[in-house]
């Protein structure tokens, strides 16, 4: 296959999604919740799809590979199946209240919703910084493996900048026309996309490797580890940390967390948390394999690069390594064009209007939204050619982060007795300790902080009890503010 088709199919891929964009955007109303939110109108099917394909993205399609080639198949434990049925627990307990107050009160970010709970534009300022914050990495993530994707896909000739502004440039334009409308009915597209090809792509290397039996009957001889939980690279306590922290960083991701609000109807958000673990586990259980077959092949992959376009270029036709590449892209555009349009509200909603300018129009916030998104997706990209660390690395700090937000917000939800300043040192000091560890590597004349204690147990796990120690004592100690109105979370649901 000639390097011009290859790439043919790539971009060909992009333009559908565009297209279906536009679409979207003819159908769109010109209000700030149809923008960010749909209007609150999105079913059963359209709402799992897009959660899905926002939250699987380069970390899925590269990362996850990557991790199981090195590490073994017991990450697949933790991502399809320990995180999978945590985050359908955790969809239940954070989205289903968050849904019931978010139709009730008319919120479209969790920073408007904690800001309005507590009388308090600092703690929604803050809430939204700190997630603009941890945000920046994860769309750098993607840029990164689109990068990384197209070096392998052309060996090459596409260098790893222009496969990162390629898909910079596609998720600037298509978030500025699209909004969530035309970002769930792409997300919708693009997870069945990627489920398709990621199947298709494992059925073709096992059979060129003899079958199942076969494969892992080699991954076994030369990798004896991969056969025992912790028997790679890393610790039991710290994989099950991990886990946790993910789980729970997930919900606090703008571009998921907002879909806590956007379904139609308390049954559709039931549905879809039940079905969640299912989807989940169809699509890591042949990534993360395919990765972990590869560790018992000739195959050499070389320091820096991912393990799937190797192992696809050596064990199936150039065409199918293209559609699969197509599919990571779609996988990284999906989660870019949502991590972005969340992230321009939270800007907007949060930071610009309640700090800035109180009476700005809805035209004109929608034009700062569309700057916001350019500039935010611009940086990330300039960041993405410093390589700051691998797939796994990026992405693992970026879900820590946001993993300390969520205990707080659960004792928002659930716990009346929450006051403004529990919930600003639950959210504050954390996080503030954990930015410093993150830097620590970089810091001069500061010691290098280690990220897991206790025997291989992470960092971010103690980080996280921490911020609920501190949200619950520090409320104890403190009484509720004039401006806290607790009745504003007292909802019912069935």
């Amino acid at each position: 296959m000639t390097l011009g088709l290859s790439l043919g199919i790539v971009v060909g891929y992009l333009v559908v999604a565009l297209a279906l964009g536009l679409v979207a955007y003819r159908v769109s109303e010109t209000t700030a919740e149809d923008y960010y939110l749909a209007s609150r109108s999105i079913g059963t099917l359209v709402l799992l799809f897009t959660t899905f394909a926002t939250l699987l993205s380069a970390f899925t399609f590269f990362g996850g590979p990557n991790l199981a080639y090195a590490a073994g198949p017991e990450w697949l434990v933790v991502m399809g199946t320990l995180d999978g049925v945590l985050f359908a627990v955790l969809w239940y307990v954070i989205g289903y209240k968050q849904w019931l107050i978010g139709a009730r009160n008319g919120y479209v970010t969790l920073g408007e919703m904690l800001g309005d709970r507590f009388g308090s534009t600092g703690l929604r300022a803050l809430v939204a910084g700190v997630s603009l914050l941890w945000l920046f990495p994860y769309v750098m993530l993607q840029q990164m493996g689109a990068g990384e994707a197209l070096v392998g896909l052309t060996g090459g000739a596409v260098p790893y900048w222009g496969g990162a502004a390629l898909i910079t440039g596609f998720m600037i334009l298509y978030v500025t026309v699209a909004g969530l409308r035309g970002v769930a009915w792409t997300d919708t597209l693009q997870g069945l996309f990627m489920l398709s090809v990621v199947w298709i792509a494992a059925a073709w290397v096992v059979s060129s490797l003899g079958g199942v039996g076969a494969a892992t009957e080699g991954m076994l001889a030369a990798r004896p580890e991969f056969g025992s939980f912790g028997g790679g690279t890393y610790t039991p306590g710290f994989i099950v940390s991990t886990a946790i922290t993910i789980a729970f960083g997930v919900t606090m991701f703008p571009q998921i967390n907002q879909r806590f609000f956007v379904a139609k109807s308390a049954e559709t958000l039931k549905r879809s948390f039940a079905l969640w673990p299912v989807l989940v586990l169809l699509l890591f259980l042949p990534a993360f394999m395919l990765g972990a077959w590869a560790a018992g092949t000739p195959i050499e992959v070389p320091d820096g690069a991912n393990v799937l376009p190797v192992v696809l270029s050596e064990y199936a036709p150039a065409w199918l390594a293209a559609v699969v590449i197509a599919g990571a892209m779609a996988a990284m555009m999906s989660s870019s064009d949502s991590m972005l349009l969340s992230g321009s509200s939270y800007f907007t909603r949060d930071l610009y209007r309640p700090l800035i300018d109180a009476t700005a129009s809805e035209r004109r916030e929608a034009w700062i939204a569309r700057i916001g998104v350019a500039t935010f997706a611009t940086l990330a990209f300039v960041a993405s050619l410093f390589r700051p660390g691998t797939l796994i690395e990026v992405g693992g700090t970026a879900f820590s982060g946001f993993a300390l937000l969520a205990l707080p917000v659960i004792c928002a939800l659930y716990w009346p007795r929450t006051t403004r300043t529990g919930m600003i040192a639950g959210v504050a000091v954390p996080q503030a300790t954990y930015l410093f560890v993150v830097l620590s590597s970089v810091l001069p004349l500061v010691p290098t902080l280690p990220r897991t204690v206790f025997g291989g147990w992470d960092v971010a796990l103690g980080l996280m009890v921490l911020s609920g120690a501190l949200t619950v004592g520090v409320s104890l100690l403190t009484a509720p503010t004039e401006e806290s109105d607790a009745s504003r979370f007292a909802v019912t649901g069935d």
